[in-house]
């Protein structure tokens, strides 16, 4: 028997379960032609299996329960969340599921989804809702307060300065974010959410109370959507990726007092306080140092959160737990 030539089991990982190969690995004192013959006739995307979903429901289920009790706080019932569902998942067919760069047919739509045919020509014939115009809007504006706070042309340690309406002023500030948008337009829009006001010289004041304060009903929806969304998206990366693309690190205790799990908060906000703001200014910095690089570019989002909960009545769990796995929580 030839050695230079490959088994057929070291072509195909086991956990693809490959009928052929385990038969052909039984018999290795087969000849190369014939094992030959099976490297090539076998199609490895058509042995792949697909993971039985039925596992990832009961999954499903637990990530489900705080946002259907968020959804019912905000008057949303099971009808009306079936058809936001729905468009759904027709955009993310759109947008992830595409083959070889190609549109999708409304029939392979309905086949990769379940949802009706007439449905998806329907959903994808709607009109813009203005979602995504209304995210840049508000990424838009945070950037440029967060560079009049740390930026040292607009600030002085972390405290924005007054700003007049100069071009070496106010209208400065937004170029350093955009020079696609007027900075009339956004001074709007921050003098009509009460993050920016005018002293009697006319000079523009940053409400820092405002901006750093406890966010409106719209604005704090605008950040759940935003910090649960990215967290999510990267927590699907990792899942569904063979190496887990993104950082994501837990550190859980179980059967802690109430006393312990205080001190322990308190450290977390601390220490999770100054991580961000370092991260603010460098992130301030590199934005500043290449604004006229021309290359491609690109967002981040870092979150740091704290949960905590009553512990079930039972025995103790053990001392301590803690997942540093990527991909998991």
């Amino acid at each position: 028997m030839h050695t230079d030539i490959k088994m057929p089991w070291e072509f195909f990982p086991f956990h693809w379960h490959c009928a052929i190969c385990r038969t052909t690995r039984k018999n290795q004192d087969a000849r190369v032609e014939k094992i030959s013959t099976v490297i090539i006739v076998t199609n490895m995307s058509d042995v792949h299996q697909p993971p039985d979903p039925s596992g990832f429901q009961r999954v499903l289920r637990g990530l489900l329960r705080p946002l259907v009790r968020t959804m019912i706080a905000r008057g949303l019932t099971a009808p009306v969340v079936y058809t936001l569902l729905k468009k759904v998942y027709v955009e993310v067919a759109e947008t992830h599921f595409a083959l070889d760069g190609k549109p999708l047919t409304d029939s392979r739509i309905s086949m990769l989804t379940g949802v009706h045919r007439k449905d998806v020509r329907t959903i994808r014939n709607a009109p813009d809702d203005g979602t995504g115009e209304s995210r840049r809007k508000s990424a838009l504006l945070a950037t440029v307060i967060g560079q009049w706070m740390t930026h040292p042309a607009f600030s002085d340690n972390g405290a924005p300065r007054p700003l007049d309406r100069s071009e070496t002023g106010f209208d400065a500030l937004v170029e350093t974010v955009s020079k696609d948008v007027r900075p009339r337009t956004v001074l709007d829009e921050l003098i009509g959410s009460n993050l920016v006001a005018e002293d009697d010289s006319g000079r523009l004041i940053l409400q820092v109370s405002a901006a750093l304060g406890a966010p409106n009903s719209a604005e704090r929806e605008a950040f759940f959507a935003a910090n649960v969304g990215d967290h999510l998206a990267a927590a699907a990366e990792n899942l569904l990726a063979d190496e887990p693309p993104y950082f994501e690190r837990a550190v859980f205790y179980n059967q802690l007092t109430q006393d312990a799990i205080d001190a322990i908060e308190a450290q977390a906000r601390g220490g999770a306080q100054t991580l961000l703001e370092e991260i603010n200014q460098q992130s301030s910095a590199l934005h500043r140092d290449s604004a006229d690089t021309p290359a491609p570019r690109g967002r981040f989002r870092m979150g740091i959160y704290f949960y905590r909960e009553d512990a079930e009545p039972g025995p103790e769990d053990g001392p301590t737990e803690t997942d540093t796995r990527q991909g998991t929580k």
